[in-house]
């Protein structure tokens, strides 16, 4: 009587274990599943994301009054080298405001000068060293006139380039193998292929500008009077003393009658052959006179 009961318990208790291993089974597979496909997406996004990493340029503008340019330029140029960056632009100016000369001797002039000195750069810095470089440039002014910093996302025209660039090459491997309906001419290959390296360089600029920021700089300082010792070009001013050039002009008056006085003595014969002509025309009115007496 117990082993007829006792049958039909030990038979329910064996199905009831047994349906209860299958749904654990199917639970750990349906667990299971998810986290694989889970980690799969994760990986593919991560690859995705690597692949079409976005193309941020950063660049940024900078005008500010300095107290010294040229010193202020050095302290820029150390400071992009230490910032691993490089000094694409280096320009310095002067322009003359107002000018003057003061006379300070004879042969010598006083210059002052009002100079106004400005100066440009540009440089190139690693993004990641931007807003320092940035900070850093802006304690050196006295006062910012302007700072302007700019992103632009360069991403969609990274990837409609890559995408031109890969159609391209399609159609080029289509072409060698023969498998193109539309062949090219020649020229028109030629100027299909430049247009190919035209987008490649495209891409590497854009790659270019992601991985070094563009900055342009502009500073300048106060007027500065400039003084110099410099000779009189105006050759008048170089004349003698009146003292010296009255003393010189007796002398030369002096040798300039010694000069007439020894030019006439060298004329000497003149004078008898003068005296001689002068007796004889006397002397024939006189003769002629007295005949006209006697008459």
């Amino acid at each position: 009587m117990r082993t007829k009961f006792l049958i039909p318990l030990i038979a329910g208790l064996g199905l009831l274990w047994a349906c209860k291993g299958k749904t654990s089974s199917e639970s750990a597979d349906s667990v299971s599943a998810p986290a694989s496909v889970t980690k799969e997406k994760v990986l593919n996004t991560k690859s995705d994301t690597i692949q079409n990493a976005a193309k941020l340029v950063k660049t940024a503008d900078i005008r500010f009054k300095v107290k010294n340019v040229q010193q202020t330029s050095e302290r820029i140029a150390d400071l992009t080298t230490s910032l691993n960056g490089t000094v694409i632009h280096n320009y310095i100016h002067s322009t003359t405001s107002d000018s003057t000369n003061i006379q300070k001797s004879n042969d010598s002039l006083m210059k002052v000068t009002v100079l106004n000195i400005t100066g440009e750069m540009t440089v190139k810095i690693p993004p990641g060293n931007l807003e320092t470089f940035v900070s850093q440039v802006t304690r050196m002014g006295i006062y910012i006139d302007k700072s302007k910093m700019d992103i632009t996302d360069k991403s969609l025209d990274y990837l409609a380039t890559r995408l031109k660039l890969k159609n391209q090459n399609d159609l080029v491997n289509q072409q060698k193998k023969g498998d193109s309906a539309d062949p090219k001419s020649p020229d028109n290959m030629l100027a299909f292929k430049n247009n190919m390296v035209d987008q490649q360089i495209g891409n590497r600029k854009i790659d270019d500008s992601v991985k070094n920021s563009v900055v342009t700089l502009s500073f300048y300082e106060n007027n500065i009077i400039n003084k110099e010792l410099v000779a009189n070009n105006n050759l008048s001013a170089y004349n003698m003393s009146f003292g010296k050039r009255l003393g010189m002009s007796i002398e030369n008056g002096w040798n300039v009658f010694v000069d007439v006085f020894v030019f006439l003595a060298n004329l000497w014969i003149i004078v008898p052959i003068g005296l001689i002509i002068w007796l004889f025309i006397r002397y024939y009115k006189n003769k002629k006179t007295a005949a006209m007496v006697k008459s």
